[in-house]
């Protein structure tokens, strides 16, 4: 049985991980801000994060914020994974980050530099992004008597369940670096997402197509954060909708 730390043990992606590594046979341990006995802020650092990865073999990194401090975390993290002697690290990371100039990618580029010079073994997921975050974004814009949408951006959704079974199958193997990018199973546009989100939530809104401007909107629209030669999830976005709906 080998010990595994997630990070970010209680969100949406991590929370799936640790159950499947749990169902697995592995110990796991749950590392985020307020879950005992493992409560630590990784962008803080110090003994309690050192007691959770204390004899641990593996860890699996999904904590993440779009609010900024991702590659201190990823500092404090790694130098306590060297000191433990952790024999895999393993990172879950977002499609095109190095070709769409938006912040939060050039943030999540930084931390995968990171743990390629830390000297721990490492394995780096590449994944596009996840159904809830789109369904989340409409819950936003559907508040409007017009629900606005990028211009000529398309996406490609994918079901975090089968982002968490690949993740904990890199963790139970052994370190590979840079593995096989995850799409979602169709590039779709934003619009016709919205059109389908609106279907499944019952409500009536006109969706607009809204141009943007500057190098972030420029990578989106050239499809930077896609990979359609790499769609191997099958879940749809339609499905996912179906069961939120429910």
């Amino acid at each position: 049985m080998t010990t595994i730390l997630v990070t970010g043990g209680t969100g949406t992606l991590g929370r799936l991980v640790a159950e499947r590594l749990r169902a697995d046979g592995h110990e796991v341990r749950v590392l985020s801000r307020h879950s005992e006995p493992y409560a630590a802020d990784l962008r803080k650092g110090g003994d309690a994060l050192d007691r959770a990865v204390e004899g641990v073999d593996t860890i699996v990194h999904c904590a993440t914020t779009p609010t900024g401090g991702d590659e201190r975390a990823a500092a404090h993290l790694l130098a306590a994974a060297r000191w433990a002697g952790v024999r895999h690290f393993v990172h879950i990371s977002i499609v095109g980050i190095e070709r769409v100039d938006f912040p939060y990618y050039r943030v999540k580029l930084a931390v995968e530099k990171q743990i390629e010079r830390s000297g721990v073994p490492w394995t780096i997921l590449r994944a596009t992004q996840f159904h809830d975050l789109v369904a989340r974004l409409f819950d936003a814009s559907s508040k409007l008597p017009v629900m606005p949408v990028p211009a000529g951006v398309s996406d490609q959704p994918i079901e975090v369940a089968e982002v968490a079974d690949r993740l904990a199958e890199l963790a139970q193997g052994a370190p590979a670096g840079r593995v096989q990018d995850m799409g979602g199973p169709e590039v779709r546009t934003l619009e016709s997402l919205a059109h389908a989100y609106l279907k499944a939530t019952g409500r009536k809104r006109r969706v607009t197509n809204m141009p943007l401007g500057g190098k972030a909107y420029r990578g989106f629209t050239a499809g930077g954060h896609l990979t359609p030669e790499l769609a191997v999830g099958k879940g749809t976005f339609e499905e996912y909708m179906a069961r939120r709906s429910r």
